[in-house]
């Protein structure tokens, strides 16, 4: 086996033996032997000292290697908590932020840690970023004891008219009233105030050409529909008939169309000759 010569420190010389013949305890000898990792070297840094006080020699720490992102602050997170209860409309990070004195990507990170705890928890209420800013709602799953507690049984829900007014100024925004009379074929000024005094939707301006008001959504919309943005609206084809029903049905409603005329100028012609056939008197 190798070693070191206790006297002169020199290696010990292994017998190689007899070709094809093992040597005495052969298989205790290593194969190989693991060196030991050598010690970072640690660069002494110097401070500089008076004349009559010591050198203090510190060693520089090794730079971290996780990338393990400390969690935030907890007063930070105890005013953001404070604050949301008692905003009446999503709050921006933007305002928080100036109003804590602390930077956006800190406050936002500790809004996305209190979201995250909320729901691993599955705590009553949520952290949600809607409309651009962050609000506490219920949780989905306790919606019907929320219901149950606020609702009464009594459930004030927007009309069908409402509904069909409001989805053609979401998709089609910044529309016009005779817009939307002429998409839904019937007036529909009384549902539009509704709205706006819902606060559904506002007015947007005016429209160059005839100088009639515009309307758009507004952020109780996108707040109420849980939406974050326009952009997070469906898409309309789906919901779409195909072009052959369409087809189908124009075609069917004109053939319905002729025969009524046909049928009418019938009886209007056999009216005529009745009225030439009848006797003077």
């Amino acid at each position: 086996m190798s070693g070191v010569d206790e006297g002169g420190g020199r290696p010990v010389r292994r017998p190689l033996g007899l070709p094809g013949q093992p040597r005495a305890q052969e298989w205790l000898e290593p194969v190989f032997e693991l060196l030991p990792e050598p010690e970072p070297v640690l660069e002494p840094v110097v401070e500089a000292a008076g004349p009559e006080e010591p050198r203090i020699v510190h060693q520089k720490s090794a730079p971290p290697t996780s990338g393990v992102v400390e969690a935030s602050d907890p007063a930070l997170r105890a005013d953001l908590e404070a604050i949301l209860m008692v905003v009446d409309e999503p709050a921006r990070e933007e305002r928080l932020a100036s109003v804590l004195e602390r930077p956006r990507a800190q406050v936002a990170a500790a809004l996305h840690e209190l979201a995250a705890e909320y729901t691993a928890q599955g705590r009553g209420f949520d952290l949600r970023l809607v409309a651009g800013g962050w609000r506490f709602y219920s949780r989905d799953l306790c919606a019907p004891a929320v219901d149950r507690f606020v609702l009464d049984g009594q459930q004030a829900r927007l009309t069908q008219a409402a509904l069909e007014t409001l989805a053609v100024v979401a998709y089609r925004q910044p529309v016009s009233r005779s817009r939307v009379s002429a998409v839904r074929g019937v007036n529909c000024d009384g549902v539009m105030r509704t709205l706006v005094q819902r606060g559904l939707v506002e007015e947007a301006g005016s429209e160059p050409e005839t100088g009639a008001i515009l309307y758009r959504t507004t952020n109780h919309f996108l707040e109420r529909m849980g939406l974050r943005g326009l952009d997070e609206l469906p898409e309309l084809a789906p919901f779409l008939p195909e072009v052959d029903d369409v087809e189908a049905e124009s075609l069917e409603g004109t053939m319905i169309a002729e025969a009524v005329a046909a049928a009418a100028a019938q009886a209007a012609a056999g009216d005529g000759e009745a009225d030439g056939a009848a006797p003077d008197r």
